[in-house]
């Protein structure tokens, strides 16, 4: 089965073929624009609507993007449109804005790598992204990098569009070497005209029917579009068919071994001209051998992988499931500012959003509040994300209007709110003005989140963060902890749309690296021997600190990288580590987090491995040390005692 035939034919025949329409232990993301959840098409369907920065018009051209995507996998039997997997589990997280003069709000990298993370934390098997950025580079920002790298290690498969400018070109996510690219076809089997392709695409991407696809249309009814947009969904669907299967099978989800077997049972493009053979990518999508093979009808015989459902490994430097970015040619290249929808042209190339103040949004008719407790119920779905984050504390405005009439408030002598010595002396005068300036946490100079104290110890936050603020100025305060909850988002006077974290406050912490080596190892002994000690143990800890705030830096919103953050702030268990290291010569190899085998009843355990070899003896045991970190409330917490032991070196 090539799918050379109208896609609207294909959910019934796919489904037929697999005998499943799809269970909810198989739950597959939607990172698009927002979606008309009132639509006949999505009555009955497992669908949690997750709030996101993204302001909903209901009517605009991402939310028919979105809907028309989100019907191609959700769309119920029965009604007027069948999707591939209709009985998946769905999560919609909206990432392409409706503007109002009836464009779309792209989003930034940053922005789709929170998503992607939104997902991971949610337990998406497949994230659907029907959309990208057309770049000259070969590699994209560290944080979406981030959030892909993690999926792969969490055996999460992203299937992307390769986008729709007609040339041989780069298009991420699609072209990030772990994802599964897919281009169109029309219903003959031929590629269009406006399909992307390259030779990573080759190797991790294949073409699905994109032309005419039936879908949802806002308010009801359906119309037809073409484009890579809606071939992904196609994908994506068929996916999460073989994903169900894995589970029906009682066994484990593998969704990268579902990547593989899709890959290697693709139709090659025999019947295209040669010329042509490459837009096909690695050939054409193929359901019936697909489901073979995890059914166990077959068996690969020239990889390793064995399609019963067995788990495979992922190994990021050594897969042959993808080339290297870099290798990847550009005949053709547009660069572009943002992530974007595959098949939309953008009426307004910045995100412009209604209102200038911080809003929760579950679209229709649902209530929601996520700003005053750790829930909300959107659709009677929980929808509270916890973060942990590390960064710096930054101010905004959100307006010109609000920016003048600091000015106007301020002292004519020192009036400018911009200049951050004279805002902090204004607020020092007056605290109560505090909560009129939207406090952001940032990573180097991008703004990751708004802070937005609430409850009756709110002043007390804001007290906090003028204290951080304060700190930053003196070059005392390196570094401020923010945990909490993730709810609604606010407009940056850049245009720039951050989501809100209203913090507990007990947890806002600043610190400077060198001050707390200080309050961890105490003061510098006298004699040299004492200093020599000292001095390899205040390095072996700050490497580690360096480490975590600058190499490893992440959103902290999955429960790694909560537990990550929250072991370099908790520096007291890190310095036990370095003091039993140091003295022997080792420095610090690797930081690995994982989910705990033993934790509490009704808690989230996560095992942080510090890892050490010693460089003048690479032959030595390399030293394991483990503390876990029970991330299941804003306020991460350490459980248990370090455990270490020894591990045998990896060199031969």
């Amino acid at each position: 089965m090539d799918l050379a035939f109208p896609a609207d034919h294909f959910a019934t025949s796919v489904q037929r073929v697999a005998q499943t329409l799809g269970n909810s232990s198989a739950r597959i993301a939607v990172l698009d624009g927002p979606i008309d959840y009132r639509h006949s098409c999505f009555r009955g369907a497992d669908l949690e609507i997750i709030e996101t920065w993204v302001s909903v018009n209901g009517h605009g051209v991402a939310t028919e993007h979105g809907t028309h995507v989100a019907s191609v996998i959700f769309g119920q039997p029965g009604s007027e449109v069948r999707g591939i997997a209709p009985y998946c589990a769905g999560l919609v997280i909206p990432v392409f804005g409706d503007a109002p003069d009836g464009g779309v709000a792209s989003c930034l990298q940053l922005d789709l790598a929170r998503a992607i993370l939104i997902a991971v934390d949610r337990g998406a098997h497949i994230i659907n992204i029907s959309g990208g950025q057309l770049t000259s580079s070969s590699e994209p920002e560290p944080l979406l990098a981030d959030a892909i790298r993690t999926c792969a290690q969490r055996n999460i498969l992203i299937v992307a569009a390769a986008g729709n400018e007609g040339c041989e070109c780069l298009h991420f996510p699609a072209a990030a070497r772990t994802v599964l690219a897919v281009g169109a076809i029309d219903s003959r089997g031929a590629p269009l005209a406006s399909s992307n392709w390259g030779s990573v695409y080759q190797a991790q991407g294949l073409v699905a029917v994109g032309e005419n696809v039936l879908g949802a249309k806002p308010g009801g009814g359906t119309w037809r579009k073409t484009g890579t947009s809606f071939a992904t969904p196609i994908v994506s669907g068929v996916a999460g068919l073989l994903v169900s299967l894995q589970r029906k099978a009682k066994l484990p989800p593998d969704p990268h071994l579902v990547r593989d077997v899709l890959l290697r049972t693709a139709r090659r493009c025999v019947s295209q001209p040669r010329q042509d053979s490459r837009r096909c990518l690695a050939g054409h999508l193929n359901v019936t051998e697909a489901i073979s093979f995890i059914r166990g009808d077959q068996i690969m015989t020239n990889r390793n992988v064995i399609p019963s459902g067995a788990v495979s490994v992922v190994d990021e430097h050594n897969s042959p499931r993808g080339l290297p970015l870099d290798s990847a040619p550009a005949t053709r290249l547009v660069v572009d500012t943002a992530v974007r929808p595959s098949d939309i042209t953008i009426a307004a190339a910045d995100p412009q959003l209604d209102g200038n103040g911080i809003s929760a949004s579950c679209g229709g008719d649902a209530k929601c509040s996520c700003h005053s407790s750790r829930s909300c119920q959107c659709g009677g779905k929980r929808t509270a994300r916890l973060a942990y984050a590390l960064g710096t504390i930054g101010c905004d405005f959100g307006s010109e209007a609000r920016r003048d009439s600091f000015i106007q408030a301020m002292p004519p002598s020192a009036n400018n709110p911009l200049v951050a010595e004279q805002l902090l002396n204004y607020l020092s005068m007056n605290p109560f003005e505090a909560s009129s300036v939207i406090w952001t946490l940032n990573l180097d100079a991008t703004p990751i989140y708004a802070i937005q104290p609430v409850g009756p110890y709110a002043m007390t936050g804001y007290e906090r963060l003028l204290e951080a603020f304060n700190g930053q100025l003196k070059h005392a305060v390196e570094l401020v902890s923010i945990p909490g909850v993730i709810g609604g988002s606010v407009r940056l006077l850049s245009g720039q749309v951050v989501p809100v974290i209203a913090p507990s406050v007990r947890g806002i912490f600043h610190w400077s690296s060198d001050h707390l080596v200080r309050t961890v190892l105490g003061m510098r002994g006298e004699n040299s021997e004492e200093r020599a000690a000292y001095d390899s143990q205040a390095s072996g800890l700050s490497d580690f600190f360096s480490r975590v705030y600058y190499d490893l830096r992440n959103l902290g919103v999955t429960p790694e990288e909560r537990a990550l953050n929250y072991s370099a702030v908790n520096a007291v268990q890190a310095a036990e580590v370095i003091r039993s290291t140091t003295t022997d010569g080792f420095d610090l190899d690797k930081i690995n987090i994982r989910r705990s085998a033993v934790c509490r009843p009704d808690s989230d355990c996560y095992d942080v491995e510090l890892l050490f070899f010693n460089p003048d003896n690479l032959l030595l045991a390399n030293r394991v040390f483990r503390f876990t970190v029970d991330v299941s409330e804003e306020i991460p917490v350490t459980i248990g005692p370090v455990r270490a032991w020894t591990r045998r070196s990896s060199v031969v």
